[in-house]
């Protein structure tokens, strides 16, 4: 069997695999990259290990806590030292209200307080309560509905800069139904949001614990982790370019061009972004390519620094802002990852800057340098710092981040329907059901089981 994608997604399907058929298989992972993990990936900064990409994992989901300890990890597993976060509006930095869903506020007098949207702005809110219903019966944008219910400043000031922390995208294109799911749910029924919303809190498991958790050595240690207890002949620089059926199996094309290398298997996972996915696909499966094609993705940068305490005129003391982008700044959020992360605590503040989202593509034209400049005035316009970082990395995220747009959801059920129909054919990773660790390592799963049910049957 053969993996093609060596990021989380693909790792994971390995493991899966190996724990489904256990020695009965023999499984390979191409990576074209010279490394594995993909958007996980951790480096030093100034002597400390910070991730350079995806920097936690939902704790309230099972599956990424579940593998970390499955893969000797669990003792690694380090909580967030506060959840408190803030919204950059109009000049000042605003605690983000505790009450609210993706930004969806639940509690008007909370929101009031928090300052972060306009007198006028707050008035609209309550509209909500009396306008007649707005029922959702198709897929829609989170934008539009939003906007129709709470008006447009919780749409600018708070919708747009959390969706923009998750996916670099903007509201007005990314799916209600699968960025918000819980908020498309409420959207088909309920007339007032604002209630519903306060519902959905209100519902809310109380001891629930930590949303996140990262590992000691950083997300990026999963990856070679789960390589080594899958047991996976995992080869790096190897660009697979085509993939052809046979009357076996697969056949996969890998190499240059003038001296092109065959491999064949009898079962392929794909697990790589969608534009590599399509490419692949296009012979065998054109359908589920066609809709491949048409997942957008956008482009990131991530700046980390490294000061001293001092450089502060006071220590950070939430996990860090978001910056909504109505403000105009390059910088759209900023995370105290030494402050989120106790145990990277030190004489330092290590923090990341995120430049760039969709339709920003401009600023990540700039050079390393000219980053590190924007990072850098960031701190010194809002937190006051002085001085100039001990230590710096830029690590640019080009295409790395999927967009799911309105119809997504419809969209990913008809590429999973055009390759149920090809035998010894699974796909998987951050394009179908959700960004993060967890929900990619579901699709992990589905995808092997589907590729175990098949072999267990041409077994009996």
């Amino acid at each position: 069997m053969v993996v093609v994608g060596g990021g989380i997604s693909g790792l994971a399907a390995a493991w899966f695999l190996r724990q489904g058929a256990g020695e009965r298989v023999r499984v390979t992972v191409l990576e074209s990259s010279p490394r594995i993990g993909g958007k996980l990936y951790a480096s030093e900064v100034a002597g400390v290990s910070v991730d350079a990409g995806a920097e936690s994992m939902l704790a309230r989901r099972p599956e990424g806590k579940e593998l970390a300890a499955a893969v000797g990890l669990a003792g690694d597993l380090v909580l967030p030292g506060t959840l408190r976060s803030s919204i950059y509006s109009r000049g000042t930095l605003h605690a983000l209200p505790k009450a609210q869903v993706m930004g969806v506020p639940a509690d008007l007098a909370e929101l009031a307080r928090s300052g972060i949207i306009s007198p006028a702005g707050l008035l609209r809110v309550p509209l909500d309560q009396i306008l007649p219903a707005t029922l959702v019966r198709t897929d829609v944008s989170v934008a539009a509905y939003i906007r129709a219910r709470m008006g447009g400043e919780v749409v600018e000031r708070l919708i747009e800069p959390l969706l923009g922390g998750v996916y670099a995208g903007r509201s007005d294109m990314l799916s209600l139904e699968a960025t918000m799911p819980r908020v498309a749910a409420v959207a088909r029924s309920e007339r007032s949001l604002l209630s519903a919303t306060r519902h959905l809190v209100e519902e809310a498991p109380k001891d629930a614990g930590p949303v996140f958790a990262t590992l000691r050595g950083g997300i990026g240690v999963l990856p070679e982790a789960v390589a080594k207890a899958s047991g996976a002949d995992v080869r790096t620089g190897v660009t697979v370019r085509e993939l052809h059926r046979t009357e076996s199996g697969w056949r996969l094309v890998t190499g240059p061009v003038p001296r092109p290398e065959v491999i064949e298997a009898d079962a392929v996972v794909v697990a790589t972004p969608a534009p590599a996915a399509a490419r692949l696909l296009k012979e065998e499966a054109p359908r589920a390519a066609a809709e491949l094609a048409r997942i957008d993705y956008a482009s990131m940068a991530v700046v980390t620094l490294a000061y001293p305490l001092d450089a502060f005129p006071e220590p950070p003391a939430t996990s860090g802002y978001l910056v909504p982008p109505v403000e105009g700044r390059p910088v759209k959020a900023v995370t105290f990852s030494s402050v989120k992360w106790p145990h990277l605590a030190s004489d330092l503040v290590v923090l990341r800057c995120s430049i760039g989202r969709v339709g920003e593509e401009h600023l990540l034209q700039r050079e390393d340098a000219e980053l590190v400049s924007l990072a850098t005035a960031e701190m010194a316009d809002v937190m006051g710092v002085r001085g100039l970082p001990v230590d710096t990395r830029v690590t640019r995220w080009g295409g790395g981040l999927p967009q799911y747009n309105v119809g997504h959801l419809d969209r990913v059920a008809r590429v999973r329907a055009a390759v149920a129909v090809q035998p010894g054919l699974a796909v998987c990773g951050a394009a179908y059901d959700g960004l993060g660790i967890p929900a990619c390592l579901a699709t992990a799963r589905t995808a092997a089981g589907r590729i175990l049910d098949q072999l267990d049957k041409q077994g009996e």
